[in-house]
Protein backbone atom coordinates (compact mmCIF):
# COMPACT_ATOMS: atom_id res chain seq x y z
CA UNK A 1 0.00 0.00 0.00
CA UNK A 2 3.09 2.08 1.25
CA UNK A 3 4.25 1.41 -2.32
CA UNK A 4 0.93 2.46 -4.12
CA UNK A 5 1.12 5.85 -2.19
CA UNK A 6 4.32 6.81 -3.25
CA UNK A 7 3.54 6.15 -6.73
CA UNK A 8 0.48 7.96 -6.68
CA UNK A 9 2.26 11.08 -5.48
CA UNK A 10 5.17 10.71 -7.97
CA UNK A 11 2.39 10.23 -10.84
CA UNK A 12 0.56 13.55 -9.21
CA UNK A 13 3.89 15.50 -9.62
CA UNK A 14 4.69 14.13 -12.74
CA UNK A 15 1.33 15.34 -14.10
CA UNK A 16 0.75 18.68 -12.48
CA UNK A 17 0.52 21.39 -15.29
CA UNK A 18 3.34 24.03 -15.26
CA UNK A 19 3.27 27.43 -17.16
CA UNK A 20 4.96 25.55 -20.42
CA UNK A 21 1.36 23.64 -20.46
CA UNK A 22 -0.74 26.68 -20.12
CA UNK A 23 1.55 28.17 -22.88
CA UNK A 24 1.19 25.69 -25.11
CA UNK A 25 -2.90 25.78 -24.62
CA UNK A 26 -3.08 28.92 -24.68
CA UNK A 27 -1.05 29.64 -27.78
CA UNK A 28 1.29 32.15 -26.42
CA UNK A 29 4.86 32.28 -25.03
CA UNK A 30 5.60 30.87 -21.50
CA UNK A 31 6.83 34.82 -20.57
CA UNK A 32 3.67 36.14 -22.23
CA UNK A 33 1.56 33.67 -19.34
CA UNK A 34 3.81 34.81 -16.44
CA UNK A 35 3.11 38.31 -17.50
CA UNK A 36 -0.53 37.81 -17.79
CA UNK A 37 -1.44 36.10 -14.17
CA UNK A 38 0.78 38.66 -12.31
CA UNK A 39 -2.01 41.51 -13.90
CA UNK A 40 1.35 43.11 -16.27
CA UNK A 41 -0.63 46.00 -18.41
CA UNK A 42 1.39 44.99 -20.90
CA UNK A 43 -0.72 41.90 -21.98
CA UNK A 44 -4.32 42.84 -23.70
CA UNK A 45 -6.84 41.68 -22.23
CA UNK A 46 -8.00 39.61 -24.68
CA UNK A 47 -5.02 37.77 -24.41
CA UNK A 48 -5.45 37.73 -20.09
CA UNK A 49 -8.43 35.90 -20.64
CA UNK A 50 -7.19 32.92 -23.03
CA UNK A 51 -4.03 32.42 -20.77
CA UNK A 52 -6.96 32.45 -18.00
CA UNK A 53 -9.38 30.00 -19.33
CA UNK A 54 -6.27 27.76 -20.05
CA UNK A 55 -4.80 27.69 -16.70
CA UNK A 56 -8.71 26.89 -14.88
CA UNK A 57 -8.52 23.90 -17.31
CA UNK A 58 -5.17 22.75 -16.77
CA UNK A 59 -5.97 23.38 -12.90
CA UNK A 60 -2.97 25.41 -12.58
CA UNK A 61 -1.97 27.80 -10.23
CA UNK A 62 1.04 30.12 -9.30
CA UNK A 63 4.01 28.96 -6.81
CA UNK A 64 3.45 32.23 -5.01
CA UNK A 65 6.53 31.47 -3.02
CA UNK A 66 8.43 31.33 -5.98
CA UNK A 67 6.92 34.46 -6.92
CA UNK A 68 8.16 36.18 -4.14
CA UNK A 69 11.16 35.16 -4.02
CA UNK A 70 11.65 36.19 -7.55
CA UNK A 71 9.89 39.26 -7.43
CA UNK A 72 10.80 40.59 -3.99
CA UNK A 73 7.18 41.40 -3.52
CA UNK A 74 5.09 39.53 -0.80
CA UNK A 75 1.34 40.86 -2.51
CA UNK A 76 0.79 41.60 1.21
CA UNK A 77 -0.83 45.23 2.20
CA UNK A 78 -0.74 46.09 5.97
CA UNK A 79 -3.96 47.95 7.80
CA UNK A 80 -2.88 49.33 10.89
CA UNK A 81 -6.38 50.07 13.02
CA UNK A 82 -5.10 52.90 15.30
CA UNK A 83 -7.68 52.64 18.77
CA UNK A 84 -7.70 55.22 21.97
CA UNK A 85 -4.99 54.11 24.57
CA UNK A 86 -6.94 51.28 26.51
CA UNK A 87 -10.02 51.62 24.94
CA UNK A 88 -11.97 48.00 24.44
CA UNK A 89 -12.21 47.05 20.74
CA UNK A 90 -15.85 46.58 20.96
CA UNK A 91 -16.26 50.77 22.15
CA UNK A 92 -14.37 51.59 18.86
CA UNK A 93 -16.30 54.06 16.90
CA UNK A 94 -18.22 51.24 14.25
CA UNK A 95 -17.48 53.38 11.41
CA UNK A 96 -13.77 52.21 11.38
CA UNK A 97 -14.65 48.52 11.06
CA UNK A 98 -17.23 49.54 8.18
CA UNK A 99 -13.65 51.24 7.10
CA UNK A 100 -11.56 48.36 7.39
CA UNK A 101 -14.33 45.54 5.96
CA UNK A 102 -14.25 47.72 2.59
CA UNK A 103 -10.10 48.32 2.62
CA UNK A 104 -9.70 44.53 3.18
CA UNK A 105 -12.40 43.97 0.45
CA UNK A 106 -10.58 46.19 -2.08
CA UNK A 107 -6.81 44.94 -1.43
CA UNK A 108 -8.12 41.43 -1.84
CA UNK A 109 -10.06 42.66 -4.96
CA UNK A 110 -6.07 44.19 -6.13
CA UNK A 111 -4.46 40.66 -5.96
CA UNK A 112 -3.57 40.95 -2.39
CA UNK A 113 -3.46 39.88 1.19
CA UNK A 114 -4.67 41.79 3.82
CA UNK A 115 -2.00 41.91 7.40
CA UNK A 116 -4.43 43.69 9.95
CA UNK A 117 -3.93 45.37 13.16
CA UNK A 118 -5.16 47.47 16.33
CA UNK A 119 -2.82 48.95 17.87
CA UNK A 120 -3.25 51.83 20.87
CA UNK A 121 0.50 52.19 22.59
CA UNK A 122 3.80 52.51 22.55
CA UNK A 123 3.55 48.63 23.76
CA UNK A 124 2.24 46.87 20.30
CA UNK A 125 3.23 50.44 18.13
CA UNK A 126 4.99 48.64 14.96
CA UNK A 127 4.54 49.88 11.14
CA UNK A 128 7.67 48.53 9.91
CA UNK A 129 6.33 45.75 8.08
CA UNK A 130 8.20 46.84 4.55
CA UNK A 131 11.15 46.96 6.89
CA UNK A 132 10.84 43.52 7.88
CA UNK A 133 9.19 42.31 4.71
CA UNK A 134 5.75 41.19 6.05
CA UNK A 135 4.05 43.76 3.93
CA UNK A 136 4.98 45.95 0.62
CA UNK A 137 2.84 48.79 1.66
CA UNK A 138 0.77 50.23 4.65
CA UNK A 139 -2.44 51.82 5.32
CA UNK A 140 -3.33 53.20 8.51
CA UNK A 141 -6.81 54.20 10.19
CA UNK A 142 -8.01 55.58 13.37
CA UNK A 143 -8.62 57.90 15.83
CA UNK A 144 -6.35 61.25 15.54
CA UNK A 145 -6.87 61.53 18.92
CA UNK A 146 -3.99 59.01 19.78
CA UNK A 147 -0.62 61.49 19.12
CA UNK A 148 2.04 58.78 20.20
CA UNK A 149 0.89 56.23 17.82
CA UNK A 150 0.38 58.56 14.85
CA UNK A 151 4.00 60.42 15.75
CA UNK A 152 4.99 56.42 15.34
CA UNK A 153 3.46 56.01 11.44
CA UNK A 154 4.55 59.73 10.91
CA UNK A 155 8.50 58.45 11.43
CA UNK A 156 7.25 54.96 9.56
CA UNK A 157 6.68 57.16 6.65
CA UNK A 158 9.70 59.33 6.90
CA UNK A 159 11.56 56.28 6.67
CA UNK A 160 10.75 55.92 3.33
CA UNK A 161 7.89 53.02 3.52
CA UNK A 162 4.78 53.26 1.03
CA UNK A 163 1.97 54.39 3.27
CA UNK A 164 -0.83 56.18 3.18
CA UNK A 165 -3.66 56.95 5.65
CA UNK A 166 -7.16 58.15 6.46
CA UNK A 167 -7.49 60.10 10.13
CA UNK A 168 -3.87 61.43 10.22
CA UNK A 169 -4.22 64.52 12.48
CA UNK A 170 -1.40 65.98 9.58
CA UNK A 171 -1.90 67.45 6.56
CA UNK A 172 1.97 66.86 4.85
CA UNK A 173 0.71 62.86 4.72
CA UNK A 174 -0.59 60.96 1.80
CA UNK A 175 -3.97 60.86 2.98
CA UNK A 176 -7.29 59.65 1.82
CA UNK A 177 -10.81 61.31 3.37
CA UNK A 178 -14.32 62.29 3.13
CA UNK A 179 -15.06 65.87 1.41
CA UNK A 180 -16.48 66.50 5.13
CA UNK A 181 -17.11 70.83 3.99
CA UNK A 182 -19.65 69.78 1.44
CA UNK A 183 -21.37 67.23 4.25
CA UNK A 184 -21.27 70.21 6.30
CA UNK A 185 -22.89 71.76 4.09
CA UNK A 186 -25.53 69.44 3.06
CA UNK A 187 -26.03 68.58 7.02
CA UNK A 188 -26.90 72.33 7.40
CA UNK A 189 -29.33 72.76 3.89
CA UNK A 190 -30.91 69.57 5.28
CA UNK A 191 -31.84 70.91 8.35
CA UNK A 192 -32.72 74.55 7.16
CA UNK A 193 -35.04 72.75 4.31
CA UNK A 194 -36.85 71.21 7.13
CA UNK A 195 -37.73 74.60 8.96
CA UNK A 196 -35.20 74.31 11.54
CA UNK A 197 -34.29 77.89 11.67
CA UNK A 198 -31.91 77.68 15.29
CA UNK A 199 -30.02 75.28 14.75
CA UNK A 200 -26.04 74.36 16.13
CA UNK A 201 -22.75 72.52 15.34
CA UNK A 202 -21.68 69.79 18.28
CA UNK A 203 -18.31 69.30 17.68
CA UNK A 204 -14.98 71.54 18.07
CA UNK A 205 -12.44 73.52 15.51
CA UNK A 206 -9.33 72.69 18.00
CA UNK A 207 -9.84 68.88 17.95
CA UNK A 208 -6.78 66.40 16.61
CA UNK A 209 -9.89 64.88 14.71
CA UNK A 210 -9.33 67.74 11.52
CA UNK A 211 -12.94 66.50 9.87
CA UNK A 212 -14.58 68.26 12.56
CA UNK A 213 -13.39 71.49 12.11
CA UNK A 214 -14.11 70.97 7.93
CA UNK A 215 -17.62 70.15 8.99
CA UNK A 216 -18.03 73.21 10.95
CA UNK A 217 -16.74 75.04 8.17
CA UNK A 218 -19.17 73.96 5.90
CA UNK A 219 -21.93 73.94 8.31
CA UNK A 220 -20.63 77.76 8.74
CA UNK A 221 -21.00 78.27 4.94
CA UNK A 222 -24.39 77.17 3.89
CA UNK A 223 -25.85 78.81 7.48
CA UNK A 224 -24.52 82.32 7.07
CA UNK A 225 -25.62 82.12 3.14
CA UNK A 226 -28.50 81.64 4.40
CA UNK A 227 -28.44 84.70 6.55
CA UNK A 228 -28.11 82.73 9.68
CA UNK A 229 -25.37 82.88 12.07
CA UNK A 230 -23.37 79.32 12.81
CA UNK A 231 -23.27 78.30 16.19
CA UNK A 232 -21.26 75.43 17.71
CA UNK A 233 -21.56 73.91 20.64
CA UNK A 234 -17.73 72.83 22.10
CA UNK A 235 -17.32 69.06 23.11
CA UNK A 236 -15.46 67.78 26.15
CA UNK A 237 -12.69 65.61 24.35
CA UNK A 238 -12.03 63.43 27.51
CA UNK A 239 -15.60 62.08 27.66
CA UNK A 240 -17.03 59.30 24.75
CA UNK A 241 -18.57 60.09 21.92
CA UNK A 242 -22.04 59.00 23.06
CA UNK A 243 -21.31 61.17 26.28
CA UNK A 244 -20.09 64.01 24.55
CA UNK A 245 -23.44 64.09 22.82
CA UNK A 246 -25.49 64.13 26.55
CA UNK A 247 -23.15 66.68 27.96
CA UNK A 248 -23.54 69.03 24.89
CA UNK A 249 -27.51 68.99 24.91
CA UNK A 250 -27.49 69.20 28.81
CA UNK A 251 -25.43 72.53 28.64
CA UNK A 252 -27.79 73.65 25.69
CA UNK A 253 -30.54 73.11 28.04
CA UNK A 254 -29.65 74.16 30.87
CA UNK A 255 -28.39 77.87 29.62
CA UNK A 256 -31.42 78.41 28.09
CA UNK A 257 -29.71 78.72 24.60
CA UNK A 258 -32.33 78.76 21.51
CA UNK A 259 -32.02 76.01 19.53
CA UNK A 260 -34.22 73.30 17.33
CA UNK A 261 -31.53 71.31 15.11
CA UNK A 262 -28.48 70.09 15.82
CA UNK A 263 -25.53 68.96 13.03
CA UNK A 264 -23.27 66.55 15.51
CA UNK A 265 -19.61 65.93 14.23
CA UNK A 266 -20.40 62.06 14.64
CA UNK A 267 -23.08 59.77 14.40
CA UNK A 268 -22.08 58.73 18.00
CA UNK A 269 -22.65 61.92 19.42
CA UNK A 270 -25.63 62.80 17.19
CA UNK A 271 -26.68 59.46 19.04
CA UNK A 272 -25.72 60.60 22.51
CA UNK A 273 -27.54 63.89 22.18
CA UNK A 274 -30.85 62.02 20.59
CA UNK A 275 -30.82 59.96 24.08
CA UNK A 276 -30.53 63.32 26.13
CA UNK A 277 -33.24 64.99 24.04
CA UNK A 278 -35.31 62.68 24.97
CA UNK A 279 -34.92 62.02 28.36
CA UNK A 280 -35.24 66.12 28.74
CA UNK A 281 -38.47 65.38 27.23
CA UNK A 282 -37.61 67.07 23.68
CA UNK A 283 -39.23 65.96 20.67
CA UNK A 284 -37.38 64.26 17.46
CA UNK A 285 -38.21 65.69 14.72
CA UNK A 286 -41.15 68.10 16.14
CA UNK A 287 -38.94 69.82 18.38
CA UNK A 288 -35.61 69.68 17.34
CA UNK A 289 -34.18 67.84 14.13
CA UNK A 290 -31.02 65.83 14.40
CA UNK A 291 -28.37 65.01 11.99
CA UNK A 292 -25.04 63.06 11.82
CA UNK A 293 -21.97 61.81 9.90
CA UNK A 294 -20.39 58.96 9.56
CA UNK A 295 -23.04 56.73 8.06
CA UNK A 296 -22.84 53.91 10.87
CA UNK A 297 -25.50 50.80 10.76
CA UNK A 298 -26.66 51.70 14.68
CA UNK A 299 -28.55 55.30 13.52
CA UNK A 300 -30.64 53.01 11.46
CA UNK A 301 -32.19 51.59 14.02
CA UNK A 302 -32.88 53.78 16.58
CA UNK A 303 -36.46 55.81 17.00
CA UNK A 304 -36.45 57.52 15.17
CA UNK A 305 -33.88 56.84 12.55
CA UNK A 306 -30.81 58.68 12.25
CA UNK A 307 -30.23 61.34 9.24
CA UNK A 308 -26.93 61.10 8.35
CA UNK A 309 -24.21 62.18 6.33
CA UNK A 310 -22.50 59.15 5.01
CA UNK A 311 -19.10 58.92 2.94
CA UNK A 312 -18.87 56.57 0.22
CA UNK A 313 -16.71 54.00 1.62
CA UNK A 314 -16.35 51.26 -0.72
CA UNK A 315 -14.67 53.86 -3.15
CA UNK A 316 -12.95 55.33 0.25
CA UNK A 317 -11.34 52.08 0.18
CA UNK A 318 -10.83 51.44 -3.50
CA UNK A 319 -8.76 55.12 -3.51
CA UNK A 320 -6.63 54.44 -0.39
CA UNK A 321 -5.46 50.75 -2.03
CA UNK A 322 -5.34 52.58 -5.32
CA UNK A 323 -3.24 55.54 -3.87
CA UNK A 324 -0.96 53.08 -2.40
CA UNK A 325 -0.49 50.70 -5.37
CA UNK A 326 0.81 53.96 -7.44
CA UNK A 327 3.34 54.88 -4.30
CA UNK A 328 4.66 51.09 -4.63
CA UNK A 329 4.89 51.72 -8.61
CA UNK A 330 7.00 54.53 -7.68
CA UNK A 331 3.93 57.15 -9.59
CA UNK A 332 2.93 59.12 -6.64
CA UNK A 333 -0.35 60.47 -6.52
CA UNK A 334 -2.20 63.25 -5.27
CA UNK A 335 -4.50 63.61 -2.43
CA UNK A 336 -8.37 62.60 -2.86
CA UNK A 337 -11.43 63.78 -0.97
CA UNK A 338 -14.40 60.65 -0.95
CA UNK A 339 -17.52 62.42 -1.81
CA UNK A 340 -20.21 61.92 0.52
CA UNK A 341 -24.47 61.83 0.40
CA UNK A 342 -27.65 62.66 2.55
CA UNK A 343 -28.93 59.52 3.91
CA UNK A 344 -32.50 61.04 5.00
CA UNK A 345 -34.45 59.58 7.54
CA UNK A 346 -36.67 60.02 10.43
CA UNK A 347 -34.53 62.61 13.05
CA UNK A 348 -34.74 65.44 10.87
CA UNK A 349 -37.98 65.46 8.78
CA UNK A 350 -40.17 67.66 10.36
CA UNK A 351 -44.29 67.35 9.42
CA UNK A 352 -45.26 69.89 7.34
Amino acid sequence: MANEADQLKRSTRRTRATSFDVAELAGVSQSTVSRALAGDPVVSELTREKVKRAAEELNYSIDQNATRLRTGRTDVIAVVVICRPGELKGDMNPFYYSLLGNICSAISAAGCDALTSFQDSAANLNGYYERNRRADGLIVIGTAENTEAWAHFREVAESGANMVCWGAPYQDQNWVRSDNVAGGEIAARTLLENGYQNSVYIGSVTSLQRQYAERFEGFSRAMRSAGHTPVMVQIDPSLSRIEQGHEAVRKMIDTGMKFDGIFAACDQIALGAMQELQAQGLSIPDQVGVVGFDGINAGEHVVPPLTTIEPDLPLAAELLVKRLKAMMAGTPSDEWLVPVRLLARGSAMRAA
